[in-house]
């Protein structure tokens, strides 16, 4: 299968071509999708020597993470889907985040403005998310959890939050591929939408807006 994943939601703007086994990606660490993000997608597609009529599917990061670039992400992911007729598949944040190894309860955390995160816990019952400050968040996603707590993402941000309320943090090593190879990846295994109209962005708390008085 070949698949591009592209992804504007954590850090830079990355993309990823994903050919049975082997790769081409490109990246920055800095939010450059709206300069940068079209040359690199067409970069990694011409190291394979592939055009978007080649591809089998696309996939897309849709967040939760950086606001401007899941829009612009997904916007470049819809435009190419609906152009070249290809299946498209959305990738949260969380699923980039989290370890493949990871165990079944564990807390994936993405940062947001200071102070502020988005997170999803996951358990054998099922998952839950919440966004906003860092106590509200753990206050309504952990209140029932007792003992060890697996974080993956952002722990930095939580870790010493989540000690206080008397658990055992277990930090879990950061993903080392960038983020849109593991979009490609997840996206292969993953079921595409029924239309690519149906993929939106998950922006975890919206951005912080000033309201002017007339």
């Amino acid at each position: 299968m070949k698949i591009l994943g592209i992804d504007g939601a954590l850090g830079g703007f990355s993309a990823a071509v994903l050919d049975g086994d082997a790769l081409s990606e490109a990246g920055s660490d800095v939010p450059d999708a709206l300069e940068t993000g079209l040359g690199r997608i067409a970069g990694v597609l011409a190291d394979r020597g592939l055009d978007f009529a080649d591809l089998d599917r696309l996939a897309v990061g849709i967040g939760p993470g950086s606001f401007t670039g899941v829009r612009i992400a997904i916007s470049y992911a819809k435009a190419i889907a609906l152009a070249c007729r290809l299946p498209l598949v959305a990738v949260s944040s969380y699923d980039v985040l989290t370890p493949d190894d990871a165990p079944e309860r564990v807390l994936t955390v993405v940062h947001g403005r200071p102070g502020v995160v988005s997170a999803r816990l996951r358990t054998p019952a099922g998952s839950r998310t919440a966004s906003g400050r860092i106590a509200a968040v753990l206050d309504e996603l952990l209140a029932s959890i007792s003992g060890d707590l697996a974080v993956a993402g952002n722990t930095e941000d939580v870790s010493s939050a989540i000690a206080e309320r008397g658990l055992r943090v277990r930090a879990l090593a950061s993903p080392v591929e960038r983020p849109a190879r593991a979009v490609a990846r997840l996206g292969r295994a993953a079921e595409p939408s029924a239309s690519p109209h149906a993929i939106g962005p998950d922006y975890g708390e919206m951005p912080a807006a000033v309201v002017k008085a007339r």
